[in-house]
């Protein structure tokens, strides 16, 4: 093993526990703004029950996750879902697209943040 091969090493490894710190905080995130809403956090680290619940709270009917496995439509349905959870926690539209495009900061900052569920 050369040096150049432990730089390699090393840089993987932070770069692994970043990633994984950022999933983490992410995760707390969505915990804390699902506890907001009134729904159990616990239902943010379940596989597909986090999507109902995401669009249970932004647009009132969870079922409409359903329609994520058409591809162009869910592209659609995930910036319309960012907008309306911004405005269900009394932020605005670049807020959603923020949580549209960068969910996991955007969800800590809903999570953690000052903002309390409107509906």
């Amino acid at each position: 093993m050369t040096s150049s091969d432990v730089g390699f090493i090393i840089f993987d490894m932070v770069f692994i526990g970043i990633i994984i710190a950022y999933v983490v905080f992410a995760i707390a995130g969505v915990w804390k703004t699902f506890e907001k809403a009134g729904e159990p956090g616990w239902a943010s680290i379940v596989p597909f029950l986090n999507f109902y619940k995401l669009y249970k709270i932004g647009l009132g009917t969870g079922w409409i996750f359903v329609l994520l496995i058409i591809p162009v439509v869910n592209f659609i349905l995930n910036i319309i879902l960012g907008i309306k959870m911004a405005q269900a926690f009394g932020k605005g539209i670049l807020f959603g697209l923020g949580i549209a495009f960068l969910p996991g900061i955007f969800y800590m900052v809903l999570g953690f943040g000052s903002a309390t569920y409107q509906r």
